[in-house]
């Protein structure tokens, strides 16, 4: 293998190609993933519409209770009117930063609503970790201040627990272990449909942690009254994405519940079971977007009825997976090929593969693939655990193709380089200082070395006689070097009947070469 300094024009080649090739790997990554993920990006956004609704009537409540007693409420609306602000300032930074990854990914013109390069791979890492930016760094650290703000203000422990969660800053499983910080674990060679859709999630956490702080802060102000006169029924879902073959899971709540009183929920037509205490269940048994809605009911003290609607959907999708390699989209026969298989979703460590036509084994989040027959395509079944069972989230097919031939090649150093002599002309000195032959696949994207078995050289006498002297082994025998070391300017010789042995085990004759002396 060919070593190179870091600004040779050799590697800055091989920089320029690996760009290529990742933009070439982008390309690969099947459409239904990116539809997939545009539509779980669309259906974070209408969460985040309904929970910015609900803050909102938090807030109208706030409103009149301060307008009723100023003196008692004052103190507790500042401080939810000064977060609210804090706020809708996170929500919009968040929001400019997905438009410049879209600007980066599509141009100027770009907008959110109709992103064309969602696989583009490099636009996140450029906008977010840039060294001279930090604008991802500078989000963190953002996202941090608000969640401590945000715990300082929820007296509930477990309430400050799910926020401390969903807020939380660091890195998980294979990317914690490779050391990596949060931003880059969510930006680095990420697709730009898969970054958007994460920055959306922060946008409905923030949402989600802006209204536990306004309910909290409404809580601690002591005005039954209008507690009372403001009750409404919201739902509360786990997640509004299922799987196929998960289950939805929602809780029915109406707002200043007292304890003494249980209400009535009427969900889709049905009443809810009163011994369920508000847990809405419901199967997924097909893909699409279905709606809770319904109301609730409590008995007021004058025995009168006190009646809430609600409504609110969920969506359930396909399962997805993606599964590209690494190198090309094929696979060798013989050789490991690194491949990328990861669920959107799902942890690293819950997801699993197997290999049909070969063995797949893992190293860490990365996986190598090895085909045993070639001509024989090479299926990879993707398993993922959703929650208390595993099922299957994706199957495909791979060409799988022997190893082509290798170049054989004559290796010497120049200038403290090592470089490569594939046939033509060359000085002298190189050929008696080489020790033999080598071969070798070097395309900048594979980089496969073989083992030269044998080969013959053909040297042309005085009288045009040809000569042939075979070699020993990959190096050039006593008779060869003496016959190189006869050579004058001008004069030439052949090398021939190379043969040589991959990884793959597979011997086989390569091309080969004509030599002329400078």
């Amino acid at each position: 293998m060919a070593t190179n300094s870091p600004n040779s024009p050799r590697q800055k080649m091989i920089n320029l190609m690996y760009l290529v090739f990742i933009a070439l790997m982008a390309m690969n990554i099947p459409a239904e993933v990116l539809d997939g993920l545009v539509m779980v990006e669309s259906s974070i956004d209408s969460s985040i519409k309904n929970t910015a609704s609900r803050n909102q009537l938090i807030m109208e409540e706030f409103q009149d209770a301060y307008n009723q007693n100023k003196t008692k409420v004052g103190p507790w609306y500042e401080k939810a009117s000064d977060f609210k602000k804090k706020t809708d300032s996170i929500y919009y930074a968040v929001q400019s930063l997905k438009l410049l990854i879209v600007k980066e990914a599509d141009g100027e013109k770009a907008t959110l609503a109709d992103i064309n390069h969602k696989d583009d791979l490099n636009a996140p890492g450029v906008v977010m970790l840039s060294p001279l930016t930090h604008r991802g760094k500078n989000l963190r650290l953002a996202v941090d201040t608000y969640r401590k703000l945000a715990m300082g203000m929820i007296s509930d422990p477990g309430k400050k627990k799910v926020v401390e969660q969903n807020l939380a800053t660091i890195a998980h499983g294979n990317a914690a272990k490779e050391g990596k910080n949060w931003e880059a674990s969510l930006f680095d060679q990420m697709p730009v449909i898969a970054s958007i859709t994460m920055l959306t999630k922060l946008q409905s956490d923030i949402r989600q942690t802006e209204g536990e702080v306004l309910s909290s802060l409404l809580a601690n102000v002591d005005i039954g009254d209008f507690r009372v006169n403001q009750i409404n029924a919201y739902v509360v879902s786990k997640s509004n994405i299922i799987m196929k073959g998960g289950s939805f899971e929602a809780n029915l709540i109406l707002s200043a519940e007292d304890s003494t009183k249980r209400p009535r929920f009427f969900v889709n037509g049905r009443y809810l079971d009163g011994g369920l205490r508000g847990i809405y269940r419901a199967g997924t048994g097909a893909v699409g977007t279905f709606p809770v809605k319904g109301y609730a009911e409590l008995t007021r003290g004058d025995g009168s009825i006190l009646r809430r609607e609600f409504s609110s959907e969920y969506t359930v999708i396909e399962p997805m997976a993606t599964v590209a390699p690494v190198l090309m989209n094929l696979l060798y026969a013989g050789i490991p090929n690194e491949l990328s298989i990861s669920v959107p979703g799902v942890p690293s460590q819950n997801v699993s593969a197997t290999m049909q036509n070969g063995s797949l084994t893992r190293d860490g989040n990365r996986w190598f693939a090895r085909p045993a027959r070639v001509g024989q395509e090479a299926t990879i079944v993707v398993t993922a655990k959703v929650g208390d069972r595993t099922q299957e989230v994706a199957r495909k097919q791979f060409r799988v193709r022997a190893l082509p031939d290798p170049t054989p090649f004559i290796e010497y150093e120049d200038g403290g380089n090592q470089k490569k002599f594939k046939g033509g002309r060359v000085s002298k000195a190189v050929l008696v200082g080489a020790s033999g032959l080598k071969a070798a696949i070097d395309d900048d994207f594979l980089n496969i070395s073989f083992t030269v078995l044998s080969f013959s050289t053909i040297f042309i006498d005085g009288m045009g006689n040809a000569i042939p002297e075979v070699s020993s082994g990959s190096n050039f025998s006593e008779r060869q070097k003496e016959q190189i070391k006869r050579l004058s300017r001008g004069k030439y010789f052949f090398i021939s009947s190379v043969r040589a042995k991959g990884p793959d085990g597979i011997e086989r004759d390569i091309s080969p070469m004509e030599v002329r002396v400078n």
